[in-house]
């Protein structure tokens, strides 16, 4: 029996960018027992710098990502793109969006955009991204750019997956100490004020500012807030230089290898490999003997 997994992950190392695109689905569909098969998913010689982005709807995610990806492909690196979109919760079909977002980055080799369906989870983030961003460090990209469905308190996941988590936030997101509430402190590296040609623009940042410095649960070192404005430009250049900053050093490599981070990616694995079970189990109900049968 051929390893059809195999063969793309090899072509994908070799710079294969259609064979990534099977890899990722191969890996979607098979899930975490792929690892077992292909241990060099587990310790790739390449490791991309995971930049998350996370938010409320509406915050311009986006458009910053857009960006974002003409500045570091300026700089020479390779960048990938994963975007998750929001399942429904009936069918578990989601709207990919790779169709029609960054459209001016499509015929660049050096892009490589792929949508994911967050299938219910209520992280943010499909379990399979796990998976997905290590075939982005075999594939050899420099830079990989998540963006999670922007459900506000539930996006807890990102911080496992992510090396550097920006929340973006705009003026509008009303009071900065509510942004506190919802937990997006204990997620965030950095706080990026996005839409900031708005009034209340600087006003909501230095309110921010204060309810970080009066947060007891802050870290000793100030979280960066970045002001910007994604359509135009403006302080993304700001946003880049961070990002570089944290790429260059190696806090960021440690803290993946952590047992912490292997601990978290292993409970969300795990908790999709049981989804699945439990789908096979229900799917074969076909009367109410059957259905009682199954609490045996």
């Amino acid at each position: 029996m051929s390893d059809q997994t195999g063969d793309y992950l090899k072509r994908a190392k070799a710079g294969d960018v259609r064979a990534l695109a099977k890899l990722l689905t191969a890996l979607e569909n098979e899930g975490p027992a792929c690892l077992k098969r292909h241990p060099e998913l587990l310790s790739p010689p390449n490791a991309a710098f995971r930049l998350g982005l996370t938010g409320p709807p509406g915050a311009g995610k986006s458009t910053l990502i857009g960006q974002l990806i003409t500045r570091l492909r300026a700089k020479g690196l390779r960048v990938g793109i994963l975007a998750v979109d929001p399942s429904s919760p009936f069918t578990q079909g989601a709207i990919l969006g790779d169709r029609i977002r960054y459209t001016e980055h499509f015929s660049d080799e050096g892009v490589f955009i792929r949508s994911l369906g967050s299938r219910g989870s209520l992280g943010g983030l499909s379990s399979s991204a796990y998976l997905m961003v290590r075939a982005f460090d075999v594939a050899k990209f420099d830079v990989v750019l998540l963006e999670t469905v922007g459900v506000g308190q539930t996006e807890l996941e990102i911080m496992n997956v992510a090396d550097l988590v920006a929340v973006t936030l705009v003026p509008e997101s009303g009071d900065s100490i509510q942004a506190m509430k919802a937990g997006l402190l204990e997620i965030a590296d950095l706080f990026v004020v996005n839409k900031g040609d708005r009034p209340g623009a600087d006003a909501f940042v230095r309110e921010l500012e204060a309810a970080l410095h009066l947060d007891p649960r802050a870290p000793a070192t100030p979280i960066p807030i970045v002001k910007t404005t994604a359509t135009s430009g403006d302080g993304v250049d700001a946003l880049v230089a961070k990002i570089e900053e944290e790429r260059a050093g190696s806090e960021w490599k440690k803290k993946r290898a952590s047992l912490e981070r292997l601990k978290a990616e292993a409970k969300s694995l795990l908790r999709q490999k049981a989804e699945r079970e439990i789908d096979a189990r229900v799917s074969t109900v076909a009367s109410a003997n059957e259905f009682a049968q199954l609490f045996d």
